[in-house]
């Protein structure tokens, strides 16, 4: 005999939506790169090929959105330094090759969004940085395993370079700029490698400190 009412299933998204909410997170990432976060939501709804209340529906407000997109980026970044540590057998052209996907993703493009009324301690955006942390840590320890890399460096020195090399310079008299990233990317790749020509000054940069003085 019953003795309840049997629960309702939570219904799954259907996979046409979930492919519109992954339009919607990459064409806003696009445009948050070319034109900032404060890029119109209608123009963001017309590159991703649906409408404004599609674009609502998945997500109410701009802040939302930012926060799918800041989580989305973290995550495929890690992706891409999990993937290079499976087919990279050599630990430092794995780091060279992770440093240069990473820059495609342009996540110095993020920090301008970082701004108030973003929940910067929201547990999921935790859990991306910690995966994200995490696979850049096996990247740098094994190439410094395996005397390749300088001791002196640490995984925030890493991250805030990639920021700083990525980040769209303000104004528009840089309009090529992205010619020149890959380009400098490699120069400091040139400086991680071991054996280091250089003292630097400071400590290491790490994941925590960066954490702390932000």
């Amino acid at each position: 005999m019953r003795t309840g009412a049997a629960r309702p299933r939570a219904q799954r998204p259907r996979a046409d939506a979930l492919r519109n909410r992954e339009r919607i997170v990459s064409a806003a990432r696009e445009m948050f790169v070319e034109s900032g976060p404060e890029v119109p939501l209608d123009e963001i709804a017309r590159r991703a090929g649906v409408g404004n209340a599609t674009l609502y529906r998945h997500f109410p407000d701009r802040t939302e959105l930012i926060h799918h997109v800041v989580v989305s980026v973290l995550s495929r970044t890690a992706d891409r330094a999990r993937a290079v540590i499976a087919e990279e057998a050599d630990p430092f052209d794995a780091l060279r090759r992770f440093v240069h996907a990473a820059a495609d993703e342009r996540i110095g493009a993020l920090c301008p969004m970082l701004a108030d009324g973003f929940d910067r301690e929201h547990p999921e955006l935790l859990a991306g940085r910690e995966r994200l942390e995490g696979a850049v840590d096996s990247l740098m320890r094994r190439a410094r395993q395996a005397g390749r890399l300088r001791d002196d460096v640490a995984v925030g020195d890493l991250l805030v370079a990639l920021s700083q090399l990525t980040r769209p310079l303000p104004g528009s008299a840089c309009m090529n700029f992205d010619q020149f990233v890959h380009r400098h990317l490699q120069l400091f790749l040139d400086g991680l490698e071991a054996p280091a020509r250089s003292v630097l000054p400071g400590t290491p940069a790490t994941w925590e400190g960066l954490r702390r003085d932000s």
